[in-house]
């Protein structure tokens, strides 16, 4: 079942990737019916096109859906934010007290270590 859903995630990741190969794919795959049922100079004697301009409206096509979902997922994105940044209050009804006073400075008296020198990185990191 794991193996399924990591499929299935990595087919739903490279697709926007592989979108473009797969049209042209299917392109050269279709490219003679395209050519005499689709191209714009199908009925031309000297047809330069040879399909081209189809998989250019395709080719585009596909980049304009891939922007518009884009920007529905940013848009779903921030709606999510909003919905969770509602404000929390945290407060406490008990007050803090503390009755031991806490030295943090205190080392009892001894010096762990001293250095007169300036510290300088290992040469290896320069």
């Amino acid at each position: 079942m794991k193996k399924i859903g990591v499929y299935l995630l990595t087919i739903t990741l490279l697709f926007p990737i592989l979108g473009n190969l797969v049209i042209y794919t299917q392109f050269k795959a279709n490219q003679d019916q395209i050519i005499k049922t689709i191209c714009i100079q199908r009925k031309l004697v000297t047809n330069t096109c040879n399909g081209r301009c189809e998989l250019q409206k395709s080719l585009k096509q596909f980049d304009e859906n891939e922007k518009k979902m884009e920007n529905i997922l940013k848009e779903k994105a921030d709606f999510v934010y909003l919905i969770h940044s509602t404000p929390t209050s945290f407060a406490s009804n008990t007050p803090i007290t503390s009755t031991t006073k806490l030295n943090v400075f205190h080392t009892s008296g001894k010096t762990i270590s001293k250095t007169n020198s300036t510290f300088r990185p290992p040469s290896f990191l320069l």
